[in-house]
Order: C-alpha cells, then sequence, then structure tokens
C-alpha cells in the first residue's frame, strides 16, 4: 500500500510541548515517541501553536498542522474536529472531552477523581467535567487511560464497556536517571535548595494533599534534620500553608525540568499525599532517580509503585511524621528502597504507551 493510501489518524497536540504539568507530559512523551515508529499510518498532529523543539523532524507519514485561532472550547470542539474531517482523518485522538464532530473518535481519560473527590476541584472545573466527560466517554470508539485502577473507575462510574477501555501505563523520559550528588548539588544551588531535604512534587491542588507533608514535616523530631521541599505550579486551595515563615519547609518556586532529576536525586525521601491518583507521574520519576517513595494509597499509586516503596494508608500528619523519621533513621531500608525502585520505573516507557497507542488508532481505522 503506498503512503498516500494510508489510512490518516488526527492527534489533538494542544498539550504536546507545554509546561510541566501531567497531561503535557504524557502528550510529549506519546507523540515524541509515535514519531520514532513507522505506525502504517499517516498521523496529522494539530495544535494552533508551531511545531514545539522538543519533538523531531516530522517523517514522511506525520505533518504538524498549524491551525487558526486560539485555543478555547470553539477550537477544541468545533475547529479541531472539522479540520481533522476536511483533512480525511478516519480517527481523532483528544483528552477527556470529545467533540461529536469527531470522526472516529479516542480520547484519553486520565482518572475521574472529579467524581470520586468532588470537593477536590473548582465548581466550574467540576461542573464542566460532569456533564461533559460522560457523554465524551459513550461517544468515543476507544477510551485510553493511564492505569487498570483509573479503568475500573471509568467502566464503574461512567457505565463504559470494559472492553473498549484500552490502559497505557504512562512513561518516564530517559533524562529521569540518578544524577551524582556532586552534580545535583551544584544544579541545585540556583534554588538555595540545601541537603538534607524530602521532596514532594504536583501542581498544589486540594488533590494532592499537599498540607499533609507540610504538617508532617513540622511535626518531626529535632533529631531529623531535615526539611520539606515543595516544588510544582502553584494551584489553588493551599493559601494557609504557603504563607508565612515554616522552618521545616521550603516551596521552591519553578524548577527548570532539566534540573528536576537533580532535585529528585539528592532527596533523601519522596513523598506523595495525594488522596488519589489516575497514575502519579512524579512516583516514577523520583524511583527512576533512585530516590525511595513514601506514598498514600490513593487510586493507582500502589499498582504503579508494586513491591517499590512504602505504602502509608492512613492520612494522618503524626503517622506521617513518624513514618518519615524512621525510614530516615533506616540507611538498609533506604538502599533497598532505592534498588527496587530503579527496577521498577524500567517498566515504564513511552515506546511501550505509544506501541499501544498506534494499536488504538489501527484498530479504530480498521473498523471505520
Amino acid at each position: 500500500m503506498s503512503r498516500s493510501a494510508l489510512p490518516v489518524v488526527a492527534v489533538d497536540c494542544t498539550l504536546v510541548g507545554g509546561e510541566n504539568t501531567g497531561d503535557s507530559t504524557y502528550w510529549t512523551g506519546i507523540v515524541r515517541a509515535m514519531l520514532v515508529k513507522d505506525p502504517g499510518l499517516r498521523l496529522l498532529l494539530l495544535s494552533n501553536l508551531q511545531k514545539p523543539d522538543c519533538l523531531p523532524e516530522m517523517p514522511e507519514w506525520a505533518r504538524w498542522v498549524r491551525l487558526g485561532g486560539r485555543q478555547n472550547r470553539y477550537f477544541n470542539q468545533v475547529r479541531m474536529p472539522l479540520a481533522a474531517r476536511r483533512l480525511g482523518a478516519r480517527a481523532f485522538h483528544t483528552q477527556y472531552t470529545l467533540s461529536p464532530l469527531a470522526p472516529g473518535g479516542i480520547t484519553t481519560i486520565h482518572d475521574v477523581s472529579f467524581l470520586i473527590g468532588p470537593e477536590w476541584f473548582r465548581p466550574r472545573d467540576r461542573f464542566l467535567l460532569s456533564r461533559l466527560v460522560p457523554g465524551s466517554a459513550r461517544r468515543a470508539r476507544r477510551v485510553i487511560t493511564v492505569s487498570e485502577t483509573s479503568k475500573r473507575d471509568i467502566v464503574r462510574l461512567l457505565g463504559v464497556p470494559e472492553d473498549k477501555v484500552v490502559v497505557t501505563w504512562n512513561g518516564v523520559e530517559e533524562r529521569y536517571k540518578p544524577v551524582p550528588r556532586d552534580d545535583a548539588l551544584a544544579r541545585l544551588g540556583r534554588y538555595g535548595v540545601e541537603p538534607p531535604y524530602v521532596l514532594t512534587v504536583g501542581t498544589r491542588w486540594p488533590r494532592k494533599n499537599m498540607a499533609l507533608a507540610i504538617e508532617a514535616a513540622e511535626r518531626l523530631p529535632a533529631g531529623v534534620p531535615h526539611r520539606l521541599v515543595v516544588t510544582g505550579k502553584p494551584g489553588w486551595g493551599m493559601e494557609e500553608w504557603e504563607g508565612g515563615s515554616r522552618a521545616r519547609v521550603q516551596f521552591t518556586g519553578y524548577v527548570d525540568d532539566e534540573d528536576m532529576p537533580a532535585l529528585y536525586s539528592a532527596a533523601d525521601l519522596y513523598l506523595c499525599p495525594s488522596h488519589y491518583e489516575g497514575f502519579g507521574l512524579p512516583v516514577v520519576e523520583a524511583m527512576a532517580c533512585g530516590t525511595p517513595v513514601l506514598s498514600s494509597a490513593g487510586g493507582a499509586l500502589p499498582e504503579v509503585i508494586g513491591d517499590a516503596g512504602v505504602i502509608e494508608e492512613r492520612l494522618d500528619p503524626a503517622i506521617w511524621a513518624a513514618r518519615i523519621a524512621s525510614l530516615l533513621q533506616d540507611s538498609s531500608m533506604l538502599a533497598g528502597m532505592r534498588e527496587r525502585g530503579l527496577q521498577r520505573a524500567k517498566q515504564f516507557t513511552w515506546e511501550a504507551a505509544a506501541e499501544r497507542t498506534l494499536e488504538v488508532y489501527r484498530e479504530v481505522c480498521a473498523s471505520a
């Protein structure tokens, strides 16, 4: 079959190359990995922006298509899917809210935490997600999600047939690997971060439950010299915790993506106190850098961490403070966690996620 006769798949690339959030990391990782494979398809990568530098040169079977207009609901729900139709796409891949105009619709739903814990969301966001996502899931030819936990939640809460939901674990970028201590400290000097410290990363939303990590850090015994370093984009619901002076807590502000492996590597322990995660990319990044992980049991976190870290189900600051202190004083335990984490992280690759995503594209095109 000639290249021109191959089925065409349009991909929503508006988040590719964006700021370091979980959704942008997912789309950047998936698209970049797809572009180094020959999928037996033609890919149209749709965006209102120029092709970002993080992507390689386009192979002959892929094309970056810049559409006019600002990214808003009209652009996402009307302009992009109509452009996909006009350009001959048999399938269209986006996330969460899938337009009825999309040909051969495929949607990635990372999780349905807006149904599990509606109090974790602003009222407007909760309203829109609750109104739009269930219909998108029903319309979609396939729903892609990032963990078996999220798949069970989607089937249970959205009433989607189990065989329509496909799991593709997220990957971890190759730059996430242990950084030699001297190199790590040289990079961290620009942020005023000095060891010893424990670390938590993520957009500061109520669902991330960073207040628990802050309270636990402030309860650490005097014999434990560590501070808690908090990094990630500002969110909402954390205002009372971010104000004032806290001897045990340091908010870094923005940390360059290239410096994140150093920040993980120099930490003695990574904390993930989240109420719920559909996957939990930072815990995999931490494990890939050789950082031991103490995590809650929220959502898919036990599935992702496996036996590599310590899971604490109780969300009590005193219990977390005791856990942190106990782990930091047990070098043998930490060494074992580091080794298991490094091995566990190898199971998460964007190449595997991209290959399964391309299989979904081929299945949908074949049945179009």
